[in-house]
C-alpha cells in the first residue's frame, strides 16, 4: 500500500497522529516570512508570539485577504467544516472574514457549490488537490470546475501538485494507479481533453519547481519517486 493512502486510511480510521508526518516540526523555532507577517498584520497576532499560535494549517484564501481582496468575494470549499473552523483559530479571524466556506464533495452533482457558484466565479485556486485522483476522476474535478468559472474567456485556474517525471500513459490503469502525478506534457494532454469534452479551448501553463526549503522531506515521503512541485495556471480562451 503506498504511503499516502495507507496515512488516508489511518486518519479515516481515526488513528491520526500529526507528528508522524515528515513535515512536523516539534521543535519549530520561527515562522517564516510571509506568514509570520501575515499572522501579525492581519491576525493581530503580537510579534514573539507567531511560534505559540502557528498550528499545521494554512489556507491560501486568507492570504488572499491579506494582499486587499474584499473577503466577501472569496469563497473556500472542503469536505469538513471542522478544517475552516482550525483556520479561524490559527488566524483569529472569525469576526471579521467574510469568505463564505461551503462544506461539499466536488463530485457531489447537488452539492451547494454548484448550486450557488455555477458560472460564477473568476479565478480557481486548487492547491495540493489534483493529485489526489486518478486521471478519470481528474477529469471529473476539472469538470466541475470548469462549470463553476464564469463561462468567458479570462476565467482562470491556478495551483499546484505533485509532480512526476516520465509519468506513465493515462490508457494504462494499472501503471497510472489511483493517484495520478501529471508532467508539463500530461497536464496539456489532460486540459486538452477537458477542452475537447466540454466545448472549450485552454491556454495552459506550468512550471516545475525542485523541493526546496520545507518541502524537501516531501520527495521522500513519496516513496523515493522521482517527484517535484509542479505548478501551473489554466486560462480559458
Amino acid at each position: 500500500m503506498a504511503k499516502a493512502e495507507s496515512d488516508l486510511r489511518s486518519i479515516l480510521d481515526g488513528g491520526f497522529d500529526p507528528q508522524k508526518f515528515p513535515w512536523y516540526e516539534p521543535e519549530l523555532i520561527e515562522v517564516p516570512e510571509p506568514a509570520k507577517s501575515l499572522l501579525e498584520k492581519y491576525s493581530k497576532i503580537p510579534p514573539g508570539q507567531e511560534v505559540e499560535h502557528v498550528k499545521k494549517v494554512r489556507d491560501r484564501a486568507f492570504a488572499v485577504v491579506f494582499d486587499g481582496v474584499p473577503s466577501e468575494n472569496l469563497y473556500a470549499s472542503d469536505l469538513r467544516q471542522d478544517f475552516y473552523d482550525i483556520g479561524y483559530d490559527l488566524f483569529n479571524d472569525h469576526d471579521h472574514l467574510k469568505a463564505q466556506f461551503i462544506v461539499a464533495d466536488i463530485f457531489d452533482d447537488n452539492s451547494d457549490i454548484v448550486k450557488k457558484l455555477t458560472n460564477k466565479i473568476d479565478i480557481v485556486n486548487a492547491a495540493s488537490f489534483f493529485h489526489l485522483f486518478n486521471w478519470d476522476q481528474q477529469l471529473l474535478v476539472a469538470k466541475r470546475l470548469v462549470g463553476l468559472l464564469q463561462d468567458k474567456p479570462g476565467s482562470l485556474l491556478i495551483g499546484r501538485q505533485i509532480g512526476l517525471v516520465n509519468p506513465p500513459p493515462p490508457e494504462d490503469k494499472e501503471a497510472a494507479g489511483k493517484h495520478y502525478r501529471h508532467d508539463p506534457a500530461t497536464w496539456k494532454k489532460f486540459w486538452d481533453q477537458v477542452g475537447a469534452e466540454t466545448g472549450t479551448k485552454w491556454e495552459v501553463e506550468t512550471r516545475m519547481e525542485k523541493w526546496a526549503g520545507a518541502d524537501k522531506m516531501m520527495k521522500d515521503y513519496h516513496e523515493g519517486m522521482d517527484t517535484f512541485k509542479l505548478r501551473f495556471s489554466v486560462r480559458r480562451l
